[in-house]
């Protein structure tokens, strides 16, 4: 039989060049020799064409296959690129707005098909929003605990944390101070109201800044206060600071009669709370009068205002001129981040290390520090990030600068460099 394997190499040969592609080899000995051939013969002929042809078959299928999975690759990659992009975009743009409100909207990506709101716990669907003319379609999101939500809640009314900016979940109650602002229960249970409960936590920030060998030597008064006391106080100084939206706190340089929470009482049941405040004359017998505190904050929140407001008192006390706002206000946020980040780091060698390594930021523990819960460290957390994340000019973008030199070098040096220049080195 090895004549008829000649023959089907001939023929096959020939029959790809004179265009006979789709005949069978059958046809193809039929076609050239009219059928001479015996039946014996073309079943055999006819049996390698099959095989050959399945081989073929098999191939052209297996090469599909890695076309089609070539492709399914790029399109993810394709949909994954336009996600980041979207990603990107929204970020950016959310960085640049000028607002102190912490939380900030972005697009739907491909791979977020149902999300629940962290206010209502409903879906957040595509289809139950219109979206932009790009074709986006998006939702609200804190940066630092990814509560996502529907963006007709941040003007429907439902309740954001004044501390922590936590959205109000549904079937959660938040407690409601008497100016009206809300605290989760979290940070309710850290709540500083009056200032008896804040004189040992003043003594610490006292000796936080005793640690940095920039201790103050004289005795400034500290007073709890309510809203509306701290906004009167704060428009009774000649000389004013920047301050933010919500004041919180202040570092007071005139005489004023302030009315100081000292005792809170709780009335019946303990649902009614009351606040029991005392007319207190602040004389001034230095550059510093008193520094005031907004109550019924968290402990963590309420030590790192203090930490501002006690630097504002540093830099007068030592005879530091008049700074521009974006200067004062950022090393003030300087402060106020290394002592939040000074409690978060107690119990942990590898972060105090890690803090301390490159410029003595973070300061000895006292024997007074003690670990934190997880749930006050997580509040902390979220309380630096705020300050690392704040989009005014003052307060923000003083403190990213001002981060940046202490980081480089040395918080004595940045001091000395201010007070020489009224700016920060670069």
């Amino acid at each position: 039989m090895e004549w008829t394997s000649n023959i089907g190499s001939t023929i096959r040969n020939n029959h790809s060049r004179n265009g006979y592609e789709n005949l069978s080899l059958l046809h193809l000995f039929q076609h050239l020799n009219g059928g001479i051939y015996d039946q014996e013969e073309v079943d055999y002929a006819k049996a390698i064409s099959l095989s050959e042809m399945e081989v073929v078959k098999r191939e052209a299928l297996i090469i599909e296959k890695q076309k089609m999975k070539a492709i399914t690759s790029q399109i993810e990659e394709d949909e994954e690129l336009a996600n980041a992009m979207q990603l990107s975009l929204v970020l950016e743009s959310s960085l640049s707005n000028d607002s102190a409100h912490a939380s900030s909207s972005r697009p739907f990506l491909a791979s977020e098909s149902k999300i629940l709101c962290a206010g209502c716990n409903a879906e957040i669907s595509i289809h139950e929003h219109i979206p932009h003319s790009n074709g986006v379609v998006e939702f609200g999101e804190h940066p630092f605990w990814a509560q996502k939500y529907c963006p007709s809640h941040e003007t429907d009314g439902t309740s954001n944390c004044v501390s922590c900016e936590r959205l109000q979940p549904k079937g959660i109650n938040y407690i409601l101070l008497k100016d009206g602002r809300s605290l989760c229960p979290d940070c309710s249970s850290f709540k500083i109201m009056n200032t008896n409960e804040c004189q040992p936590l003043f003594h610490e920030v006292q000796e936080f800044f005793s640690s940095l060998n920039m201790k103050l030597n004289q005795e400034i008064p500290l007073g709890i206060v309510e809203r509306e006391a701290l906004n009167n106080a704060m428009e009774g100084e000649k000389n004013g600071h920047h301050h933010l939206s919500e004041t919180r706190g202040l570092c007071l340089s005139e005489e004023q009669t302030i009315p100081i929470i000292h005792e809170r009482k709780h009335i019946g049941s303990r649902s009614i709370l009351k606040l029991l405040t005392q007319q207190r004359r602040l004389v001034r017998n230095c550059e510093v009068t008193a520094i005031l505190i907004l109550y019924g904050l968290p402990r963590l929140l309420t030590g790192s205002i203090l930490a501002h407001e006690m630097m504002h008192a540093w830099l007068r006390l030592q005879g530091y001129p008049n700074l521009k706002p974006e200067i004062e206000e950022g090393i003030c946020q300087v402060l106020a981040h290394m002592w939040l980040k000074s409690k978060i780091n107690v119990g942990s060698e590898t972060a105090m290390a890690a803090a301390s390594s490159s410029s003595s930021l973070r300061p000895p523990c006292s024997n007074k520090d003690k670990k934190l819960s997880e749930i006050e460290k997580k509040l902390g957390e979220c309380f630096i990030r705020q300050i690392e994340l704040d989009a005014s000019q003052a307060y923000g973008d003083g403190f990213r600068v001002g981060e940046q030199a202490v980081s480089k070098y040395g918080l004595k040096e940045t001091l000395d460099h201010i007070k020489l220049t009224q700016t920060f080195p670069l």
